[in-house]
């Protein structure tokens, strides 16, 4: 049987951009396929009561210089984006509505690049369709996709499935039933796939 990591994840977490550039890597050490699991965040925060660490101004400062650090140990660009938090609810729906589709990697690597690389303004239609646009889509048929009765109960699925699974943040990793929260957490990750 093949190992497998479950990856629950928000575009709009920085620490989910971070390790999400790392899971290609992991994924070819260890042989293991990662299964990618789109959820609304907020929706996880309301149901469990937490909050992003940006709310707390001393969690928020230690959070910027953590992630930073982090990225500079797996090397990797990053940038906080200035218009952060950001309404992922949108562009939660388009991870989901490409989630099982020869298109899903660009789709996910153009907004993650565009919010923590090159700190676009995702707040804005205009500003999701000029990124959506460059990567090779057609803004005005994700825009519609993202309005499908499937595509919205499919992402409340995957996030009724974190709060089931007592997921309470992201990223989230489950290797089996063994839970793995943050980007800091992927040595750990590794360990559980061997």
């Amino acid at each position: 049987m093949k190992k497998t990591v479950e990856f629950f994840f928000d575009v709009g977490s920085p620490a989910s951009y971070v390790a999400w550039t790392q899971l290609a890597a992991l994924a070819e050490r260890t042989g293991a396929e990662i299964i990618f699991k789109p959820m609304l965040l907020g929706g996880v925060f309301k149901a469990t009561g937490n909050q992003s660490p940006a709310m707390i101004p001393t969690k928020a400062r230690y959070m910027m210089m953590d992630l930073q650090r982090a990225a500079d140990h797996y090397e990797t660009p990053f940038s906080f984006n200035p218009y952060f938090p950001v309404n992922t609810l949108t562009l939660m729906r388009g991870a989901v509505a490409f989630l099982d589709t020869p298109r899903f990697h660009d789709y996910i690597t153009a907004i993650f690049t565009a919010l923590w690389v090159n700190e676009n303004n995702m707040t804005t239609t205009e500003g999701v369709s000029e990124v959506l646009s460059s990567a090779g889509f057609d803004p005005a048929e994700v825009l519609a996709l993202c309005e499908q009765d499937a595509v919205k109960a499919r992402l409340k699925e995957i996030t009724n499935e974190a709060i089931a699974r007592h997921v309470f943040g992201a990223p989230t990793f489950f290797v089996g039933n063994d839970m793995f929260f943050g980007q800091d957490r992927l040595d750990f990750v590794e360990r559980a796939l061997q």
